[in-house]
């Protein structure tokens, strides 16, 4: 049997990959290190994972998804066990040659945990709470494990992702609506009860208070902005990701490219985005005319997880949220991170090629 790729995917795809690795050679050469030629190193192996996501069939997954929990567990056990600390935070562990972070393994194997045991029961969330309650008891394991790393953003994505499929799967809205008072109460306190991200929302509610500690990052990540106005810089001026800006290669490299590009590079590149989300949504909804519930669940699962941590990375960049540390998909410099995301892709790819319409 022949398949045929969703093209206007792949070619959306593949154009917010390029940028990526257009604008970390951009951000990185400045700075005199082997950021690009580590980053090409990446895109091999995450093409490499692209290829195995696409070829394995998406019931082999299924069948993996009780030990994808059992992985997440394992993997934030062993970080705290013997990863490498670094700024206060242990979230990797180092092998030779590439620093293994735990929490971007986990949130993909979460994902297929979330969407195999909701495909399990799916039908039975409307009339069977308990189902939902050992779910989130489930989740609430692995987010503690993330939150002693700590890696609170993780968390905030993968309770989101998984309110999200909860809403699809069906729940009752009164039980919705109790688990998001809760989870965005507990993620409140988890903000507050913390002095270091304490400090990060009060500067991002007002960074020029302290412009030298909390708020340099966004103040410099916001000239930036304003320096490129509507067609930027151009492709290799900037000025902040000299050594102004920090973390303008991972974290912040949404400014980078709104100095270069300007006003038309940023919103060109969100416009990407909502097609990449768009088409997603797409491949969702033919698995679910399929009644493909694995299929389905995951790749909603798969738009929810990108969506939010570009929505994310944006809104940190533009001072419309507090920072958090998560990378803009595909296009920040970071190995886990891309290997991770392309896998994704070649989920949904997969998804697509098994619930296609004739």
């Amino acid at each position: 049997m022949t398949y045929r790729l969703d093209t206007l995917l792949l070619m959306t795809w593949l154009l917010i990959v390029a940028l990526g690795t257009v604008m970390i050679t951009s951000s990185a050469l400045v700075q005199g290190n082997n950021y690009p030629l580590r980053h090409g190193i990446f895109m091999i192996l995450a093409l490499a994972g692209f290829l195995f996501c696409l070829t394995v069939p998406l019931n082999w997954w299924q069948k993996m998804s009780r030990l994808a929990w059992v992985g997440s567990v394992v993997l934030c056990v062993l970080v705290l066990l013997i990863g490498t600390d670094v700024k206060g935070a242990t979230r990797r562990i180092d092998l030779p040659g590439f620093a293994l972070q735990a929490s971007e393994i986990a949130k993909f194997l979460m994902l297929i945990f979330f969407a195999g045991y909701l495909s399990r029961f799916h039908g039975r969330l409307a009339d069977e709470p308990m189902i939902m309650v050992r779910l989130l008891l489930l989740y609430g394991l692995v987010a503690v494990l993330l939150l002693k790393e700590p890696d609170f953003g993780t968390v905030v994505v993968l309770a989101a992702t998984l309110s999200g499929m909860l809403f699809l799967g069906g729940v009752r809205l009164r039980h919705f609506l109790v688990v998001i008072i809760g989870g965005v109460s507990v993620l409140a306190m988890l903000a507050v009860i913390e002095p270091y991200r304490f400090a990060r929302l009060v500067a991002f509610l007002d960074p020029w208070a302290n412009p030298d500690d909390g708020g340099y990052q966004l103040i410099q990540a916001l000239i930036a902005f304003g320096r490129g106005e509507f067609f930027g810089l151009g492709l290799g001026e900037g000025v902040q990701k000299m050594f102004y800006l920090p973390e303008a290669h991972t974290d912040f490299i949404f400014a980078v490219i709104a100095e270069e590009l300007g006003m038309v590079g940023t919103l060109s590149l969100l416009g990407l985005f909502v097609l990449l989300i768009l088409r997603l949504l797409r491949i969702a909804r033919q698995a679910t005319h399929a009644e493909n519930w694995f299929a389905s669940y995951l790749v909603y699962g798969i738009a929810l997880i990108i969506g939010l941590q570009a929505v994310i990375n944006m809104g940190v960049s533009t001072g419309a949220l507090p920072t958090k540390g998560l990378t803009l998909p595909f296009v920040s410099y970071g190995g886990n991170s891309l290997i991770v995301c392309c896998m994704l892709i070649g989920l949904a790819f997969r998804a697509q090629m098994e619930t296609a319409d004739g």
